[in-house]
């Protein structure tokens, strides 16, 4: 019995080191849960998707924005046609 006494000894921590360890998962908690309120708000508010014509009027919009006249945007889209086709045939 006084073998069974001695190994049940209990050795208290200090209430800082306690307190130091549950400030821990409290922060570790916070994480996480800010975490699931960004997922929860990309699920509310998810970002609009734009068709393929929607997204060639925004960049002809930017081009003539930039200056840039319906016949030097036809001559660059051309280059680019023309080098993609060159590259596909490598």
């Amino acid at each position: 019995m006084a073998e069974t006494a001695e190994k049940r000894k209990v050795i208290r921590r200090p209430p800082e080191e306690r307190i130091a360890e549950i400030d821990a998962k409290i922060k570790s908690h916070k994480e996480a849960i800010q975490k699931l309120e960004e997922k929860k708000n990309s699920i509310l508010n998810p970002k609009p998707r734009t068709s393929k014509a929607a997204k060639t009027k925004l960049l002809i919009a930017k081009a003539k924005e930039a200056g840039l006249t319906e016949e030097e945007i036809d001559a660059l889209l051309e280059k680019a046609i023309s080098k993609k086709a060159a590259q596909a045939e490598e």
